[in-house]
């Protein structure tokens, strides 16, 4: 009777009426086991969200470029121990209400609280999460909701987007003066200019380490050799929205950047005050030029939101 069934309608298997079903969608947003969640274009991964408790804050690892291949790792080519707290590309601050979130060992952690909304689409996937900043004994001092978001792009190439909305669990919250906070981004070691010969620009026209380090920018960006003949990159934007606009970068040979917040001057939230604050983190081919990049950027500063 079932065989009969499905020889006399074949519409129910064979996909007749497809025309009224919804767009299928090309860009996903996966939730997997283990508390992580899979960015899929076309059913392939180019990113991965951990909120796993097991680690002191969650993070994206790892970001795939157009050549199929990682531009971000875990930890630092020479110093994994003393370098944990680099987690592919993660959100962290060093000194909130004198708390060390930045670095592991001293007992503060963002905890994942919820995931409020996950969206998937052609051209876009995005997720909603809530965090909890927690000092190490256990008492929240920043409540975050955080969008990560990725955008297909033509060959291959895509955006990663985060934006962060900070408020405090109980107000003051003062982020204090240091380098590193809030969103830092660990590339591939063969794209280092130390380890890969990679590059480093910005949006000003300066090159590597020496002349980009601690520079304001709207941009900067790290291309090197994700295999033996292929280069692809990572630019990381600075949104005109953003307090402190254009941001102090904290750039590394190594193969380590990081948008600076605090870099001059500490930061306040008192009652009822929110930070927010948008990045988009572009994975690209060899062709990436500063004008073709700056082009990108220019599209990017242009949207208001997601």
């Amino acid at each position: 009777m079932l065989l009969t069934l499905f020889c006399a309608a074949p519409w129910l298997w064979a996909g007749a009426g497809d025309a009224d079903l919804p767009a299928f969608p090309r860009v996903q947003a996966v939730p997997l086991p283990d508390q992580e969640i899979a960015f899929e274009i076309g059913g392939d991964e180019v990113a991965r969200y951990h909120y796993g408790a097991a680690a002191s804050k969650p993070y994206v690892f790892p970001l795939i470029g157009p050549a199929g291949r990682r531009l971000t790792r875990m930890t630092h080519p020479h110093d994994p121990h003393g370098h944990r707290h680099h987690l592919g590309i993660w959100v962290a601050h060093m000194r909130v209400n004198g708390v060390n979130f930045w670095e592991e060992g001293g007992g503060a952690r963002i905890l994942h609280d919820h995931i409020e909304k996950l969206t998937d689409g052609s051209n876009a996937a995005s997720v909603i999460v809530w965090n909890h900043w927690l000092a190490p004994d256990e008492k929240s001092l920043v409540d975050e909701r955080r969008t990560i978001s990725v955008r297909a792009l033509d060959g291959d190439e895509l955006y990663l987007d985060i934006t962060l909305e900070l408020a405090p669990s109980e107000a003051p919250v003062r982020f204090g003066q240091t380098p590193f906070g809030f969103l830092g981004v660990r590339v591939a070691k063969t794209m280092s200019t130390n380890d890969g010969g990679g590059i480093i620009r910005n949006s000003e026209g300066d090159v590597n380490e020496a002349e980009v380090l601690w520079k304001r920018a709207r941009w900067v960006d790290y291309t090197g050799r994700v295999t033996s003949k292929e280069r692809n990159g990572i630019t990381f934007f600075d949104h005109p929205s953003n307090p402190r606009f254009p941001t102090y970068y904290h750039v590394r040979g190594d193969g380590w950047m990081g948008a600076s917040f605090c870099y001059a001057e500490p930061y306040e939230l008192g009652p009822g005050e929110n930070l927010a604050l948008r990045y988009r983190l572009y994975a690209h081919g060899p062709d990436a030029t500063p004008e073709t990049i700056e082009q990108h950027w220019q599209r990017f500063a242009e949207t208001e939101e997601f």
